[in-house]
């Protein structure tokens, strides 16, 4: 009677305990196996470069992104770098870094994004802690918004100084990677091959920027749309194409309303998948 009296409780203890587990996030790898944090650091802590893919909105892909960043510099010389920053922006990103200006200069200097005192400031204050380099990676939007309207030709009319900001010109570009091919097939009739182009323009700009600013014997953590690194394509296969001797490893951020299993249409989208209830209170 003892036994089953204290086996009736250990049930019912076990059972409480794990209806009250509410996790926000769980970790797969590409094939929709979980796995630990630990175990995600512990083989990040040996690639080159590190593709984080994010939701922009979504705060516990902030959080992790601080808290990998944070955890790898403990081992790794980091470099960071971020879609968020436009090429054009380094000198005041520079300047905000070494103490020169402060967080108010930085935003009248810079193209700030709307979010950016939530979920970037963190990263950019801890590069500045522990003296880290931050690369604005992205090109500035005003030339991305010509190629959606013209088509890459628009961009060899640009200055010397202007094509600084951006991927050596010709860009190269592949139409057929299905990635961009699908961003046609969700815009539903409503999407142009320039605005392709447009997202290749970006994807081969953060990819130039990261490599010409990589450097041996450090991690580089690059934060971007979860888009632009996806299923291995995007910024991923632009740096492959030029380094193809480097170590990379990618991170996707999606939301599910079950966190128990990764759906089919989620797996091998990247190394680690950060699967999120999607309850999660956006940052905006």
């Amino acid at each position: 009677m003892k036994r089953a009296l204290f086996l009736l409780i250990f049930s019912l203890i076990t059972f409480i305990s794990y209806s009250q587990k509410k996790p926000a996030y769980v970790i797969y790898t590409a094939s929709g196996k979980k796995v630990s944090y630990k175990k995600m650091l512990k083989t990040l802590d040996k690639k080159d470069i590190i593709l984080f893919g994010e939701l922009h909105n979504n705060a516990i892909a902030h959080w992790m992104q601080y808290e990998v960043t944070n955890d790898l510099s403990a081992s790794n010389s980091m470099i960071l770098g971020a879609e968020m920053f436009e090429a054009d922006n380094q000198k005041p990103l520079n300047d905000y870094l070494a103490g020169n200006i402060d967080a108010k200069a930085l935003d009248t200097l810079a193209r700030l994004w709307p979010n950016y005192k939530t979920d970037y400031a963190p990263l950019v204050d801890l590069a500045k802690k522990k003296q880290l380099p931050f690369i604005a990676t992205n090109i500035p939007r005003r030339y991305a918004s010509m190629v959606n309207k013209s088509g890459f030709d628009v961009l060899n009319t640009l200055s010397t100084e202007e094509k600084s900001w951006m991927a050596p010109l010709p860009m190269p570009f592949d139409s057929e990677l299905p990635t961009y091919k699908n961003i046609l097939a969700m815009m539903a009739g409503h999407g142009t091959p320039q605005l392709v182009e447009a997202q290749a323009s970006k994807d081969a700009t953060m990819a130039h920027f990261i490599l010409k600013n990589y450097q041996p014997n450090h991690t580089f953590m690059h934060y971007n749309g979860s888009y632009h690194s996806n299923h291995y394509e995007g910024i991923l296969w632009y740096l492959k194409r030029e380094r193809s001797d480097l170590q990379y490893a990618t991170i996707a951020t999606v939301m599910q309303d079950d966190l128990n299993k990764l759906l089919e249409e989620n797996k091998l989208m990247a190394d680690f998948i950060i699967c999120i209830d999607s309850n999660m209170t956006n940052t905006y």
